[in-house]
């Protein structure tokens, strides 16, 4: 549990921090998050939650009852530091290409502990995870997919600009996730002689 809260607080600062501000989404529902925030005032936190519960019973039925748990339990975490924090981080910490990598390392870090105990993150994660189990593919890979059609959905308003900021930032992100979730951390211990 403590790496699960540790993965999702890292997403939550990632988007609140330094992906937000700029108005550049992670993924495809915080991409949503933030038509939803720039069109219609509602807050980030309850969007990503609202929008994750229709996957989240998904969750339930292809991931089981454990993983989508979990998941909840992460969404809600990220979903809290994501409202705290946005009242605090009223702009930018930096520009934008340096705020970019710094949320892509700090997320896809995130995340990939999210997936490497059994749970997500949420929104597109829960069905690039599916879709992981069922092909066998990275669910980076496959979620890097996802989310570059929504990011090209979204361009119409957020502008071309965030929109290549948003593919590299899925760039880094997706092959940190799946670096996380799959390196090994086993040490060999050296003889003594």
């Amino acid at each position: 549990m403590i790496w699960l809260t540790f993965g999702a607080l890292l997403q939550g600062i990632a988007m609140a921090a330094f992906l937000f501000p700029h108005h550049i989404p992670s993924g495809g529902v915080a991409g949503m998050a933030i038509l939803n925030e720039f069109f219609f005032d509602i807050s980030l936190g309850l969007t990503l939650w609202t929008m994750n519960f229709g996957l989240l019973l998904l969750a339930i039925n292809k991931l089981g009852k454990q993983a989508a748990l979990w998941t909840i339990y992460c969404v809600a975490v990220t979903s809290i530091v994501v409202d705290l924090m946005s009242s605090h981080v009223t702009g930018p910490l930096n520009g934008t290409f340096i705020d970019v990598i710094y949320g892509a390392i700090i997320f896809g870090t995130g995340v990939g502990i999210l997936f490497r105990f059994g749970a997500s993150s949420g929104g597109m994660d829960i069905v690039a995870l599916i879709l992981a189990n069922w092909t066998g593919k990275k669910p980076g890979s496959i979620l890097f997919l996802i989310n570059s059609f929504i990011i090209l959905g979204t361009s119409l308003t957020l502008g071309l600009e965030i929109i290549v900021f948003a593919f590299i930032c899925q760039w880094i992100s997706t092959r940190l996730i799946d670096f996380v979730r799959t390196v090994s951390l086993k040490k060999t211990a050296k003889p003594f002689m």
